[in-house]
């Protein structure tokens, strides 16, 4: 299969990312379904995730002129069309045969931001050649720090504008699904980022694993100024849901945070990241960006969001589900649903620009608009 046209008609039934996962359900084989869906555990973090944004309800402000809706906004000396961001996600080629060159093109002709991978399945290079648009990258820290210094110059040098480190996975978490099913890389596909990288044994049988050999479980917040040190970008932490790491967050040279818990795919019964993210909004106190991601499926989610105190949101099934039904242009479809949903959120709620999406948007347990 070639590459998809971004700008190519996308399948005329599907109007929002829900009806997506159907189809891309379809498409997948039945381990790679199952491996972007599942969560750890008994998934009651999985469920939080998207039942949590449904719970806020919105207070929306009438007789505003909202003639013209303005979703762009600048990130990290980045213009962008809309706060949605597409989330580092694994193994693309698993959903597509051209994985994340199919992605970074999707993502270009959205006008959006892509976070690639350190476990992607197309070289970081290849992918900086395939850009036409803003993207980071995302880092593992490597047992070899020597093997992670030289990855995160050709990120660097293939155009990866920031380095956004995921910080809650020092060792695997318990996804029952993909240990059922044991998971792996089909013949002919492999972690392009990681060749030559000589992997720490495991000699335990995989029901009793705990650690990831493509993970370092001694990474700490020495760790987090060692990437500083070595980066000629700014690096971002990706997987804060404590209001005290956020605040440390302030003392390590930190460019912006996320809230996120790894969609719900490492510990069991943490709270959605909704829940979590007018914390660390209130600890970093304005001093920087914070995103959040985590269940997103509709702009209003987007929105309140947004409303909350985000600067952006990131998603991660959604475009992974668009990749496996369309390609780039499924990629594209995401997120250009999402953005005229938002559009359409912001109209209702009397809020014409990002900037108007305040708390008193927010309808409290009394019945009345938060003030």
């Amino acid at each position: 299969m070639g590459p998809v046209d971004p700008a190519a008609t996308p399948p005329p039934d599907v109007v929002n990312c829900h009806e997506l996962e159907a189809l891309a359900r379809e498409r997948l084989t039945p381990q790679a379904f199952a491996y972007v869906a599942g969560g750890s555990g008994d998934e009651h973090t999985l469920a939080w995730n998207v039942e949590a944004w449904s719970r806020i309800r919105l207070a929306p402000r009438f007789l505003v002129d909202v003639s013209s809706i303005d979703t762009t906004l600048r990130l990290l000396g980045h213009d962008l069309a809309s706060p949605v961001v597409l989330a580092p996600t694994a193994s693309h080629r698993l959903f597509h045969p051209d994985g994340e060159l199919e992605t970074v093109r999707g993502a270009a002709a959205a006008e959006a931001l892509y976070v690639q991978s350190t476990l992607a399945t197309v070289a970081v290079g290849e992918v900086g050649a395939a850009a036409t648009g803003p993207w980071w990258f995302q880092v593992y820290i490597q047992r070899d720090r020597g093997f992670t210094a030289e990855l995160v110059a050709r990120a660097e040098d293939a155009g990866a504008s920031a380095l956004v480190l995921t910080v809650d996975l020092p060792v695997l978490g318990a996804r029952d699904t993909d240990r059922r099913n044991s998971l792996g890389l089909p013949v002919g596909v492999e972690y392009a980022n990681l060749r030559g990288l000589e992997l720490v044994p495991d000699d335990l049988p995989p029901a009793r694993r705990v650690y990831n050999p493509h993970l370092d479980p001694t990474v700490t917040w020495r760790d987090v100024d060692w990437l500083s040190s070595v980066a000629r970008v700014p690096v971002v932490l990706k997987g804060v849901l404590r209001a005290d790491d956020a605040r440390r967050c302030l003392d390590h040279d930190v460019a912006a945070v996320v809230v996120s818990n790894h969609g719900a795919r490492n510990l069991d019964t943490v709270p959605a990241t909704v829940e979590a993210l007018p914390g660390v909004v209130a600890a970093v106190d304005g001093r920087l960006p914070v995103l959040v991601d985590g269940g997103i499926r509709r702009g209003t989610d987007v929105a309140k969001a947004l409303i909350l105190g985000a600067t952006a949101v990131l998603i991660g099934r959604p475009y992974v589900w668009g990749l496996a039904v369309h390609g780039a242009a499924g990629v594209k479809l995401v997120v250009d649903m999402l953005r005229t949903e938002l559009e359409m959120a912001m109209g209702l709620l009397g809020a014409p620009t990002l900037a108007d999406l305040g708390p008193d948007l927010l309808w409290d347990a009394s019945g009345e608009p938060l003030r």
